[in-house]
């Protein structure tokens, strides 16, 4: 598989005057790739530039980002409604929450259909696929021994279910 580019953030506010910003966390891994990955932001991911994060100050919500090149709230200002992505291999986690694999088809390794891919949901313990059959609804833990593949290219994510998981 390619590496996929992934929005981490919207870009909500600026904060002071020399072009610091608020940003939205969109995926739970948003604090592990804001300082580990390389930054794009843009509109979209075909329109986004290189950045590079200068510094972060501030805790949990109060927190503010700088990024290189804005120095100040006129520049910062231009920022706002843009998404920072991270590009991601086939190997990180945020492949399998990704906004990208809603409407997926979800099978069993026997072949049998699931459902539809309605929803991610974010959970203490785990994050929950939220799949529709029609019929009845499906919460399917994105854990290792449930998900098997994700599959981009045909669209569909392949589970073995536990025990009582489907009943």
């Amino acid at each position: 598989m390619t590496d996929r580019i992934h929005p981490i953030a919207k870009v909500a506010a600026t904060s002071g005057l020399k072009g610091e910003v608020i940003l939205r966390p969109l995926s739970r891994y948003f604090n592990d790739y804001i300082s580990e990955k390389p930054l794009l932001i843009g509109i979209s991911p075909d329109t986004s530039n290189d950045v590079i994060l200068e510094k972060t100050a501030g805790i949990g919500k109060k927190k503010r980002f700088k990024f290189e090149g804005v120095d100040s709230i006129q520049e910062a200002e231009k920022m706002i409604g843009h998404s920072v992505y991270i590009t991601a291999n086939s190997d990180d986690r945020i492949n399998l929450i990704g906004r990208n694999l809603l409407q997926f088809n979800v099978v069993t390794e026997q072949g049998e259909s699931v459902g539809i891919l309605n929803d991610v949901m974010w959970l203490p313990g785990s994050d929950v696929y939220v799949v529709h059959n029609g019929v009845k609804e499906f919460l399917i833990p994105i854990v290792p021994e449930v998900v098997r593949e994700v599959n981009y290219e045909n669209e569909y994510i392949m589970i073995t279910p536990m025990d009582g998981l489907l009943d």
